[in-house]
């Protein structure tokens, strides 16, 4: 399961661009900042981890359900 941090989303788009399946897009959803939050399609993640360990804010976690 992927979280972000809505809250501390920056919209940067390094884990779109990090993400080696694909399993994030830059998407339409606003938050209170004016900043795009990533799409998540869980189908895709293979829990690599690349998304949190690159994210400059610590918005995101990954965690096994």
């Amino acid at each position: 399961m992927i979280r972000i941090s809505e809250e501390y989303c920056k919209g940067c788009g390094y884990c779109v661009f990090a993400c080696p399946t694909d399993a994030l897009k830059i998407s339409n959803k606003i938050n209170f900042r004016g900043v795009s939050i990533p799409l998540i399609d869980e189908k895709a993640c293979k829990m690599c981890r690349l998304c949190e360990m690159i994210c400059p804010d610590f918005a995101i976690v990954v965690e096994e359900e």
